[in-house]
C-alpha cells in the first residue's frame, strides 16, 4: 500500500535552505553581469571582470585557510597520481557558459526569462545525472515526486513561453540558450561535488572552477575585442563588481550541499530561489523584454511546487 510521509527528513531541510539561498545569489548575479554587460557594451569583458574578481578572491582564501592549502596540497597530488581525472577538472567551462550569457541576455529579457529557461535544463540534467550516478551522491532514482516534481517545474517554463505577451521581438535563441545554460550548470553542480569529495573542500573545488572559466573567457574577450572592438569606459558603480564575489559564494555552497540533496533536488531548490529573487528584481528593475509581472508571479507559485512535490513528498511501499 503507498502512504505518503509529509515532509523531509529534518537533516534535508537546512540543505535545501541553502540551495535556496544559492538560487537567490544566482539571480542577483545574474542581473548584475547582465547591466555590467550592457554598460560595457561588451559581454565577453564583462564576464572576465565577474570571473577574474572572483578568481582573485578564492585564491586569497584558498591560500590564507588550512583547508584551503590541504585541498590544494591534494588536488595537486591526485592530478599527479593521476587518481584525479581531468573531467573533473573542466566544471568551470560551464560557469564561464553560465556568466558569459548572462551578461548578454539578461540585460535585455531580464531576471525571470533568463531564469526560467534554466529551469528546463536544470530539471532535465537533473534527472539524468541522479539517474546515471554522476552526482557525488551516487544513484538516485527516478520516483514519481521526481517526475511529478520536474514537470511543474517545465510547466513554469510552457508558461512563459506561451503567455508572456513582452516576448515580442526576442530572439528564439535567447529564450532557448538558457535552457543550455542549465544543463550545464546541473553538470557542473554534479562535478564540482564529485572533485569536492575528493579534495575534501569546496574551496578547492570553486578555485579550479574559477581558474578554468577564467581562462576560457579571457579568449574568448580577446576574439571578441578582435572582432567587434573594444569594451565601453567601465561604469564607476562599485556594485556592478559584486558578480565575481556573489559566484564564489554560491560555487562553494554548491559544492558542499549538493551531496546531501542529489543533483536533481538541488537544482529544484535553487532554481525556486531564483524565481522569486528574478521576480523581485524584474518588478524593481523591468529589463527591455519580458513577459510580465503577472506571468512571473505564476511561474514563481509552479517552481515552489515542483521544490515541495520533489522534496517533501516521499512515497513508499
Amino acid at each position: 500500500m503507498t502512504t505518503a510521509s509529509p515532509s523531509a527528513p529534518a537533516s534535508v531541510a537546512p540543505a535545501l535552505l541553502a540551495a535556496v539561498s544559492v538560487g537567490v545569489l544566482t539571480a542577483v548575479q545574474a542581473r548584475i553581469n547582465g547591466q555590467l554587460g550592457v554598460r560595457l557594451e561588451h559581454a565577453m569583458a564583462a564576464a572576465v571582470v565577474s570571473f577574474a574578481s572572483g578568481l582573485v578572491l578564492i585564491a586569497l582564501i584558498s591560500a590564507l585557510t588550512p583547508a584551503g592549502r590541504r585541498g590544494a596540497a591534494t588536488l595537486a597530488r591526485g592530478i599527479r597520481e593521476h587518481t584525479i581525472p581531468w573531467w573533473m577538472l573542466v566544471g568551470g567551462a560551464a560557469g564561464a557558459f553560465t556568466v558569459g550569457t548572462q551578461s548578454f541576455a539578461v540585460g535585455i529579457v531580464g531576471v525571470s526569462l533568463f531564469t526560467v529557461g534554466i529551469v528546463a535544463g536544470q530539471t532535465v540534467g537533473g534527472l539524468v545525472f541522479d539517474r546515471i550516478g554522476f552526482g557525488p551522491g551516487g544513484v538516485v532514482a527516478v520516483t514519481v515526486p521526481r517526475l511529478v516534481g520536474g514537470a511543474l517545474a517545465l510547466a513554469a517554463v510552457a508558461v512563459v513561453l506561451i503567455a508572456g505577451d513582452g516576448l515580442a521581438g526576442v530572439p528564439v535563441w535567447m529564450v532557448i540558450l538558457p535552457v543550455f545554460v542549465g544543463v550545464g550548470l546541473a553538470w557542473q553542480q554534479a562535478t564540482n561535488g564529485r572533485l569536492r569529495a575528493r579534495v575534501g573542500t569546496p574551496l578547492t573545488a570553486t578555485l579550479v572552477n574559477f581558474i578554468v572559466g577564467t581562462v576560457i573567457l579571457a579568449v574568448l574577450a580577446v576574439i571578441v575585442t578582435l572582432v567587434s572592438g573594444p569594451p565601453a569606459t567601465p561604469p564607476g558603480e562599485p556594485w556592478l563588481y559584486l558578480g565575481g564575489v556573489l559566484g564564489v559564494t554560491y560555487i562553494v555552497m554548491s559544492a558542499a550541499i549538493v551531496a546531501r540533496t542529489g543533483v536533481l533536488l538541488f537544482g529544484l531548490a535553487a532554481v525556486s530561489g531564483q524565481l522569486v529573487a528574478s521576480l523581485v528584481l524584474d518588478a524593481l528593475w523591468p529589463a527591455p523584454a519580458g513577459p510580465g509581472l503577472l506571468v512571473e508571479a505564476i511561474t514563481v507559485v509552479i517552481g515552489l511546487a515542483s521544490v515541495s512535490v520533489a522534496a517533501f513528498w516521499r512515497v513508499r511501499r
